[in-house]
């Protein structure tokens, strides 16, 4: 069954494409506007996990993604001071609750791009590159949007609209919804090396490097042609400015007193960003949504963000499709922001802000006593479960379900 209009999507990042292609998959037609003339490709989000592949595999793609990826069952957190490893958390103890016990390092562009070639076959879409959503209105029955592009300006209407256009969205700006929470005061910093610093960090490549002065995380992305790269994610001290940071000579340094070697990094990335923690007042207004990081943003510390975007995708459009097929009442579409938005909170935004705080953690006592809460739960085999159920959202998941039985 399909709509006379189209469902309208504002942003073309991975959970835009997614979600495009979880209605299309319904018959449901589709109209999807990119303001950029292709999809971004910079370093950002990689992580996947298991139960965000348990949805990629209702979409038809998890094979590619587990293909095109980098799989890795395991997560370290050391102590920079001490060179120790504080505690080694395995995904693998989930192997009975899912087939997915691991999480995909691959990149979102990737992700956006999979989805992308998919969307080709359904007549019912329609993807619009070059063209911006600028503005909305919204009616008893309809939303109408004004759209910039390279012919010129003009409105289209659609049956709902859904905001997937980032940080900065227009469409929850022009809906007036506050997007409360904070920026952190320094900025974070992306490198990306063809370097294998598997030698420094051998038999597991996400790890997570606490110091009270300069912590970082290092972890492997699937790459292109010149095979698997690996990130180093760092933070800045406030005062630097962009030259500083971000010219051959600096980002070399910074490396080096990282993960010192005998000879220079090939870096092939630079990536130099704010790091915001905030959460949208509301993720509906009538007939509009916001997703994805128009809806909640976080710091990428644990890979949560992306996937959470994407878990917003399939909630949304299973929604939207029970309502528009006549198997639910319009009103059901409240269940989107009234369980997405306080998930949000407990499983994206309080896990990111307390890893953020226990890799800079100043205070020596404090920082004594969370390695050793850390060591006690890698050590205690329920404990460990029930941490690697929080940290691949399968407990996000199973959450939401448990409400909805």
């Amino acid at each position: 069954m399909t709509t006379q209009r189209p469902i309208l999507i504002a942003g073309g990042g991975p959970v835009g494409f997614i979600t495009a292609l979880a209605l299309a998959r319904q018959g449901l037609p589709v109209h999807l506007f990119e303001g950029e003339p292709r999809i971004n490709d910079m370093p950002r989000a990689a992580t996947t996990h298991a139960a965000t592949l348990e949805m990629l595999a209702g979409l038809g793609m998890v094979e590619e993604v587990i293909e095109r990826g980098y799989v890795e069952p395991l997560f370290r957190i050391w102590d920079r001071q001490s060179k120790e490893l504080v505690a080694e958390f395995d995904f693998g103890l989930l192997k009975d609750e899912t087939p997915y016990p691991f999480a995909v390092q691959c990149e979102q562009h990737k992700l956006a791009g999979m989805a992308l070639r998919r969307l080709r076959d359904y007549p019912n879409v329609t993807v619009e590159f070059s063209a911006r959503v600028t503005s909305l209105e919204q009616f008893a029955d309809h939303v109408e949007i004004t759209v910039d592009s390279t012919e010129g300006t003009r409105k289209l209407a659609g049956s709902y609209l859904i905001g997937s256009d980032g940080g900065r969205s227009t469409v929850r700006k022009g809906l007036g919804v506050e997007f409360e929470g904070y920026t952190h005061p320094e900025r974070f910093m992306i490198l990306t090396t063809t370097e294998d610093l598997g030698r420094i960090y051998p038999g597991c490549t996400r790890n997570y490097v606490t110091d009270p002065d300069a912590w970082f995380s290092v972890f492997t992305v699937s790459g292109d042609e010149r095979g698997p790269l690996w990130r180093v994610l760092s933070a800045t001290k406030i005062e630097q400015t962009d030259e500083e940071l971000m010219n051959p000579d600096a980002t070399e340094k910074r490396l080096q007193a990282f993960m010192p070697k005998d000879t220079p990094y090939d870096v092939v990335h630079r990536n130099l960003y704010n790091v915001h923690q905030r959460v949208a007042a509301s993720f509906r207004k009538g007939r509009v949504f916001l997703a994805g990081d128009s809806a909640h943003v976080n710091n990428p510390l644990g890979g949560l963000g992306l996937n959470f975007g994407i878990h917003d995708s399939v909630e949304l459009t299973t929604l939207l499709g029970q309502v528009i097929r006549g198997e639910a009442r319009e009103d059901v579409l409240d269940q989107y922001d009234l369980h997405r938005r306080p998930l949000n909170i407990e499983f994206v935004q309080q896990q990111t802000i307390a890893n953020k705080k226990r890799m800079e953690e100043k205070d020596p006592s404090a920082r004594q006593k969370d390695h050793d809460q850390l060591r006690r739960t890698a050590e205690d085999p329920a404990q460990h479960r029930a941490y690697v159920r929080k940290a691949s959202l399968i407990a996000s998941v199973k959450k939401r379900e448990a409400v909805a039985a």
